[in-house]
């Protein structure tokens, strides 16, 4: 006599162990092609990549160099023009709020803070002086930088005469 029960069993669990086996190889090939295939880049990380391996700079030769580093330069300052920081508002408190605040409130880069103490020897090269600094930008004798428009190339000189003078006017 037979036993059907033992055979039954004998059967089902080499089938479970079969499933079992393709399982886990299901499994390690998955964590294998994961590790294999690239993960896709996202345009946005694409265009900062871009951005930041972007040359810093160009390279202009001969009499065809200076007309294409003219064209260069004229094409900056239109797109420099084209959009105005602030929405052009001459409200110096707005642009000194929103940009300056982050040198001037704290001395960072020995940048003079809002108390005529650190601006009376500035104050007394007069406004057209500090207009020049503020617009071209500065390196002063104590290593105190300005740069040129405060960082924000676009502010156009009359919102940075703007802001000289509210500065001036609020000074503590």
């Amino acid at each position: 006599m037979r036993n059907y029960d033992l055979d039954f069993l004998k059967h089902f669990s080499m089938v479970i162990g079969f499933l079992a086996v393709v399982t886990l190889a299901l499994l390690v090939l998955a964590n294998h092609l994961n590790g294999v295939i690239p993960p896709e880049v996202s345009p946005t990380a694409a265009r900062a990549t871009q951005a930041r391996i972007a040359p810093a700079g160009e390279v202009y030769a001969g009499a065809t160099g200076a007309a294409a580093q003219a064209a260069a330069k004229a094409a900056a300052t239109a797109a420099a023009a084209a959009q105005v920081a602030y929405d052009g508002t001459l409200d110096g408190s707005v642009i000194f709020n929103n940009l300056c605040t982050g040198c001037h409130t704290s001395g960072v880069g020995n940048a003079p803070t809002m108390d005529k103490a650190h601006w009376a020897a500035r104050i007394a090269q007069g406004t057209e002086t500090l207009y020049t600094h503020a617009i071209e930008g500065y390196t002063g004798p104590d290593g105190g930088i300005m740069p040129p428009k405060g960082g924000n190339p676009a502010l156009t000189d009359e919102q940075v005469k703007a802001t000289v003078d509210w500065i001036l006017a609020n000074l503590e």
